[in-house]
Order: structure tokens, then C-alpha cells, then sequence
């Protein structure tokens, strides 16, 4: 692969970065319930999908068992978006604590794979682990005691989890799907599962918003943008470069998430979860970027 195929998935990621970091002030902007907000982003992204999955040719050979891995993947994407965007709508989460607990599934990664699969921990896991975790403590503990706020930042945790274990599904499948059939199968599971899960809580998946034709746009640019923009150019790029590095590549998100939102709706973080943030976005730097070397070849 030529220098320029190789620097390409990485510019790919710089511009997935800046187009899911949008999808902060997007959701922010909206009116309707989460899981409505939700399953427009993930509805629409599917369509603006359909036709290049209509002429891949790997959509009509998949396996019922690579199918069904499919659907739980979808699954998985249809949590992370149910629980991190009511973190951030119905919650009262910092925005700055929202994200950079959503982004904390390499700590998490880390851990698990030391106590469940005895996997010892490198120094600079160790420290990345021991930075991160702290910065995760501190961001608890300095949000507040206001209702929702703990409900609120154990939902971004959990949305965390399943980012992380839809990233390590992408990398996966992208060794052997297109991206086309990839985005398309596993994005129409996640539509399904929050239309399900919007009837199961009552909800109807009708926009309730003051200007209903600027709640439109807002839909379509969390679909565009940040679904087809980022989430879809990450996918992509999983097909090229470990899954760790995209999964580190989130932390771009917390940084430009918060400064948009910071700009444009004039919410600054409070000062412990800004202290938490600077603790634990190194962590989890050094802590992706320590299991990415640990794989290498010495």
C-alpha cells in the first residue's frame, strides 16, 4: 500500500471526528424525546445507505449466522445511542462528563481483560488505567448531587460499553463486508430495535418540536452528518487500521463535543468535570495506545 492509501484511512478518521463531534450541538438543538431523536438519526442514515446497498453483491450472500451477528451488532448501536443521548437530553449530565465517559470503553476494555482473562497489564496500561479511572471518579463525584445526574452518568458509561463493542464488531466484519452491506444491515437493526423500544416506553416516533420543519433538519444532519459523515468514514477506516486506534481516535470527540457546545449554547464545564476530563482523556490515551503496542510484534 502506497503512502497515500496509508495516510488515507487516517484522514478519513480526522473527518468521522469532527462530524460526530457535531452530533452534540445537533441533539442539543432538539426538541423531541431520545429515543425518537435516536431512531430518526439511525431511520434516515439507513436510507441514505439502501441504494449503495442495493448494488453491493454481498448483501444477498450473508450467512444466517454472520446475519445474526449482524442484528446483535445492531442491537448494540441501538443501545449506545438510546443511553448516551439521554445522558446528555433527559439527564442533567455535563455535556464535558457525557462525553468523555462515553468515550472511557478502552479503560474498560483494559480491565476486563486483565481480571476475566488474566491478561497482566503493561506499565503504561497500568498508568493510563490508574489516569483514566481517576478522572472518571472525579467527574462522579464533582457532577452533583442534582437528580438525574447519577442515572444520567452511569447511562453514558453503558453507551460507552456498546461503542466499544460496536467498534470491535466493525473490525471484524469490514475484513469482510462491504462497507455498503455493512452500514446498511447493521444500521436497519438499530432503526428496528429503537422503533421497538420506543413503543415499549409509551412513545410514538412522531417529532413533538415547536418548528417541526427545523427538527426535520436537525434529524437529517445527526443522519448526514454525524451518522453517514463519522460513524460511517470510522467504519470505513476499520477496515484498514486496528480497532484501538479508532476507539483512541473518539477522543476527539469529548474536546471539539464540548467546545461546540461551549460556543454556540454557552454551557462551560464545571470545574471538577473539567479536572476529571484532563485526567482521564490521557488515561485513556495512554491505555488505548499501550494495548495497540502490546499487540505488535515486539
Amino acid at each position: 500500500m502506497g503512502s497515500g492509501m496509508r495516510a488515507a484511512p487516517y484522514a478519513t478518521i480526522a473527518v468521522a471526528i469532527l462530524a460526530v463531534s457535531c452530533a452534540t450541538l445537533f441533539i442539543k438543538y432538539t426538541e423531541s424525546p431520545t429515543l425518537v431523536v435516536a431512531f430518526y438519526r439511525m431511520g434516515l442514515a439507513t436510507l441514505l445507505v439502501l441504494p449503495f446497498a442495493l448494488r453491493a453483491p454481498d448483501l444477498r450472500t450473508l450467512s444466517p449466522r454472520g446475519h445474526g451477528l449482524l442484528v446483535l451488532t445492531g442491537v448494540i448501536l441501538a443501545v449506545h445511542f438510546a443511553t448516551w443521548i439521554s445522558s446528555l437530553k433527559e439527564n442533567r449530565v455535563d455535556t464535558a462528563a457525557s462525553l468523555t465517559l462515553v468515550t472511557s470503553h478502552p479503560l474498560l476494555v483494559a480491565v476486563v481483560s486483565h481480571f476475566a482473562f488474566r491478561e497482566r497489564l503493561r506499565r503504561l496500561t497500568a498508568v493510563g488505567v490508574a489516569l483514566g479511572l481517576s478522572g472518571v471518579a472525579v467527574i462522579a463525584l464533582g457532577s452533583g448531587t442534582a437528580a438525574g445526574t447519577g442515572l444520567g452518568n452511569a447511562l453514558a458509561l453503558v453507551g460507552g460499553v456498546m461503542a466499544g463493542l460496536y467498534i470491535l464488531a466493525g473490525r471484524r466484519f469490514r475484513q469482510r463486508l462491504s462497507l455498503a452491506t455493512y452500514a446498511f444491515v447493521v444500521y436497519a437493526y438499530a432503526t428496528a430495535t429503537l422503533l421497538l423500544m420506543t413503543f415499549a416506553t409509551g412513545l410514538t416516533p412522531v417529532p413533538t418540536a415547536t418548528d417541526p420543519v427545523r427538527e426535520g433538519l436537525l434529524f437529517l444532519a445527526l443522519a448526514g452528518i454525524s451518522q453517514i459523515g463519522g460513524h460511517t468514514l470510522y467504519n470505513w477506516a476499520l477496515k484498514y487500521v486496528p480497532a484501538t486506534t479508532v476507539s483512541v481516535s473518539l477522543l476527539g470527540e469529548p474536546i471539539l463535543g464540548s467546545a461546540l457546545v461551549w460556543a454556540f449554547l454557552g454551557e462551560v464545564p464545571a470545574s471538577a468535570v473539567a479536572l476529571g476530563a484532563a485526567l482521564a482523556l490521557p488515561g485513556i490515551f495512554l491505555t488505548g495506545y499501550s494495548l495497540e503496542r502490546g499487540k505488535s510484534p515486539p
